[in-house]
């Protein structure tokens, strides 16, 4: 009786690693009531102490996820000074002109949830869950002892990729760590972290010219990392370079860094559902684009502290990317990125290092997916330190 006990409350936890909460719980309930040893008791005690908060919070992300769908039919998407965007959903059949109240451009829900459905759950060359890496991109470089703050050049990039790749057993993502200046391009810095890196790279593709971008197609362990939307408008600059990858076929990585009370709302669920929108409208146009194309889910809704600035490792900012990892490892099934573990300062004070320290592993504790700028980040993401980056591998 123990054992066929001890294998139920085992069958109970599968399923909360599942987030399958309502049914873990009857089984909890029907263990509670018919059996009798007193360690299998304990255990099951300890489950049901947290089983109706998990009930309830599952219940906000899928509210959320709900919603977040009802902005793209309800309020919509100002596209009216983008024609290329609005040709192409015009063409699909995915404007909804029986919608007369919508403030801008709304969409059919039947067309959202094709496209949707359409987006793979699987992701090849997965890393798995809580995998932390370097980068992704701030815009200076930082070396200990020097004031200097500026893009990396050809030399400090090479050096960086090699370190890098010294560090697989660490860094799971090698996502590009700094802006690179003239010396080198983003085409010849792919190409050198191919070589070095086995695992899974990150790259931005909008520098690169049409040929180039090709090579990142058909590779599994490779992501494009685009964006294409804010404040429910596109960004005008980004949309000729979003489809093109769209269209070429690559991985490709959705990046919606809306800020709390900037470009999005100031409240947790509404700053949530306009972050998780605007990432499923970018799914929504590269479904359109490109049917069945891998389409990473990279919201990652960012919190100003009272001081103005942005901090990577603030408890806010930390809760608030859990929150949405666990909208998609919850609800959706979208393979997902979060930012966090970077330090908020432009040194490597106690202080910083605390913050680093609690963010990865508080993001650790509550699941996340990819992890981006856990490892070498300074500066509110201002500037890249090969030198942190070791301390935090």
């Amino acid at each position: 009786m123990n054992k066929q006990a001890d294998e139920t409350f085992s069958k109970a936890l599968r399923l909360e690693n599942e987030a399958q909460f309502e049914k873990a719980k009857a089984i909890y309930e029907d263990l509670f009531n018919h059996v009798t040893d007193e360690a299998v008791l304990e255990k099951v005690r300890f489950r049901m102490a947290d089983i109706d908060d998990l009930i309830a919070e599952k219940a906000i992300y899928q509210r959320i996820d709900e919603n977040a769908k009802q902005v793209l039919t309800e309020i919509g998407i100002n596209l009216v000074e983008n024609q290329t965007l609005m040709d192409l959903l015009l063409e699909a059949d995915a404007v909804d002109f029986e919608n007369e109240t919508a403030l801008f451009i709304p969409l059919k829900r039947d067309y959202i949830d094709h496209c949707l459905e359409q987006v793979p759950r699987e992701m090849p060359g997965d890393p798995g869950m809580n995998t932390f890496g370097i980068g992704a991109t701030s815009p200076f470089l930082k070396r200990t002892g020097e004031e200097e703050l500026r893009p990396a050049n050809r030399e400090e990039y090479e050096n960086i990729i090699r370190t890098v790749g010294e560090k697989q057993d660490d860094v799971g993502i090698f996502s590009l760590p700094v802006a690179c200046d003239k010396s080198i391009s983003l085409y010849e810095i792919a190409q050198l972290m191919e070589k070095s890196f086995q695992g899974l790279k990150m790259i931005t593709t909008s520098a690169m010219s049409d040929d180039e971008v090709t090579f990142l197609k058909g590779k599994d362990d490779w992501i494009d990392g685009t964006s294409l939307i804010t404040s429910l408008a596109p960004m005008n600059n980004m949309v000729d370079s979003f489809l093109r990858s769209a269209r070429t076929g690559n991985n490709l990585l959705f990046v919606d860094q809306s800020m709390a009370g900037v470009s999005a709302p100031g409240s947790p669920e509404a700053f949530l559902t306009q972050n998780h929108a605007q990432v499923i409208f970018m799914m929504i146009v590269a479904q359109t684009v490109n049917p069945g194309i891998l389409c990473i889910h990279c919201g990652i809704p960012s919190v100003i502290g009272s001081d103005g600035n942005l901090s990577y490792s603030s408890p806010h900012q930390t809760f608030i990317n859990a929150a949405l990892a666990r909208i998609n490892t919850w609800i959706t099934g979208y393979p997902s990125a979060q930012t966090g573990g970077s330090t908020s300062l432009r040194d490597m004070t106690p202080q910083a290092l605390t913050d680093s320290e609690f963010s990865r592993n508080a993001l650790r504790k509550y699941g996340v997916h990819i992890l981006r700028h856990a490892m070498g980040a300074l500066g509110s993401l201002n500037f890249f330190s090969l030198e942190k980056s070791l301390e935090d591998c």
